[in-house]
C-alpha cells in the first residue's frame, strides 16, 4: 500500500476535513476524495462516514487509523535515521515542544545548556498547548514536551512517562504605572475591583478558583489571542492579567509584576514516550531543572523540585489547557 494515501488518511482524520487535510497536505480535495475511497476499496470497508461538521472515521477506520499513525512515524522515523547517517550526524534532532509561557521562559535557556554539553545538535521548538502536545509526543511527532497541570489538569497515559519539574507560583502582571507597583504581595481581594484580561481557559480558571477562596469574584472582561496580546493588553492600561511566574524574566519593559498571598501554582512537567527515548531527553531534563531554579530562585528552597525527587508531586488531573 501507499504510504502516502495512508498519510492521507490519517490527516483527514487528525482534522475531521477533506478539504482542510487537502490545504495541509497541498492537494486538491477530490484527489483526496479519490485516495480515501482507494483504501476503502483496497480494504474492503469504509473508514470515513460524514457528519454535520465534516467526516470521521468509522469502527474500521478508527482501528486503522492506530496502526497507519504508528506505521507513518516508523517510516518517518526510518528515513530521519538514514539522512542522518548520510549527514554524518551522530546524534537524531531533537523535536521539543513548550506551552507557550516556557517556550519564552526557561526552555530556549535549557536548550543553551544542553547544547553546551551535548555539542553540535539539530533541534526544534513546537510551541502549543498541553494536550496538544501530550498528543504529538503519542504520535511520536516530539521527543520531548515541557508541560503543566493548570487546569482541567494533565492526561497521563502508560506509552509517556511524566516527570516533574516543579510548582510554579502564578503572578499578577500590572502596567508600570499602576498603584500596586513595586509593593509586596497583595491579597486578591485588593484587585477584587480590577478588570482582567485572559487568553486561555486555564490560567482563567486559576484566576477564578483563587478568587473564589478569597470570597471575591474577579471580573474578566477582556480576551486576547494569545500572551503577546495579553501583555499588551496590560502595558496599555486596559487591565491586569494573571500569568505564570517563570514568564517573569522575559517580560516588556513597560510592564511589572507583583506577588500574591497565597499564590495559585501549577506543577510543570516534562512528557516523554517510554519507547526509544531520545538520547539528549534526560541532559534536556536536567538543564530544565537548572533553569526553572533559577527564574524562580524564592520557590527552589521550600518546592519540591527535579532537585529534591523523594517529594511529592501534585496530583495529575484529566485534561489540559495551558499557556
Amino acid at each position: 500500500m501507499d504510504l502516502t494515501v495512508w498519510r492521507a488518511f490519517v490527516t483527514v482524520c487528525r482534522l475531521g476535513s477533506l478539504s482542510a487535510a487537502a490545504a495541509e497536505l497541498h492537494h486538491t480535495q477530490s484527489a483526496v476524495s479519490r485516495q480515501i475511497a482507494g483504501l476503502e476499496r483496497q480494504l474492503g470497508v469504509p473508514l470515513l462516514e460524514r457528519h454535520a461538521r465534516g467526516v470521521r472515521p468509522t469502527p474500521a477506520g478508527e482501528a486503522f487509523r492506530r496502526h497507519a499513525l504508528a506505521t507513518l512515524n516508523e517510516a518517518d522515523r526510518a528515513v530521519r535515521s538514514a539522512r542522518d547517517v548520510r549527514d554524518g550526524t551522530l546524534c537524531r534532532p531533537l523535536a521539543v515542544g513548550a506551552t507557550p509561557s516556557l517556550a519564552a521562559g526557561i526552555v530556549p535557556e535549557a536548550i543553551r545548556g544542553l547544547l553546551e554539553r551535548s555539542g553540535p545538535l539539530r533541534w526544534s521548538l513546537v510551541p502549543g498547548l498541553s494536550t496538544p502536545l501530550h498528543h504529538r509526543v503519542l504520535a511520536g511527532d516530539l521527543d520531548i514536551a515541557v508541560v503543566t497541570d493548570a487546569p482541567p489538569g494533565l492526561p497521563a497515559h502508560p506509552q509517556v512517562e511524566q516527570r516533574f519539574l516543579g510548582l510554579d507560583d502564578m503572578v499578577v502582571v500590572l502596567p508600570v504605572g499602576h498603584p500596586q507597583a513595586g509593593r509586596g504581595p497583595v491579597h486578591i481581594r485588593t484587585l477584587a475591583d480590577q478588570t482582567w484580561v485572559e487568553d486561555n481557559d486555564g490560567s482563567a480558571a486559576l484566576l477564578r478558583r483563587h478568587a473564589a477562596r478569597a470570597g471575591v469574584g474577579a471580573r474578566i472582561d477582556l480576551t486576547a489571542a494569545d500572551l503577546l496580546g495579553k501583555l499588551a493588553l496590560v502595558a496599555t492600561g486596559h487591565a491586569i492579567a494573571l500569568i505564570p511566574g517563570v514568564l517573569t524574566c522575559a517580560l516588556r519593559a513597560d510592564v511589572t509584576t507583583v506577588a500574591l498571598v497565597d499564590a495559585p501554582t501549577r506543577g510543570i512537567y516534562t512528557i516523554t514516550p517510554r519507547r526509544d527515548p531520545h538520547p539528549c531527553a534526560a541532559l534536556l531534563f536536567d538543564q530544565l531543572a537548572t533553569a526553572f531554579a533559577a527564574a524562580r530562585p524564592a520557590q527552589a528552597a521550600h518546592r519540591p523540585t527535579a532537585a529534591n525527587p523523594h517529594a511529592a508531586a501534585p496530583e495529575l488531573h484529566d485534561g489540559v489547557t495551558d499557556s
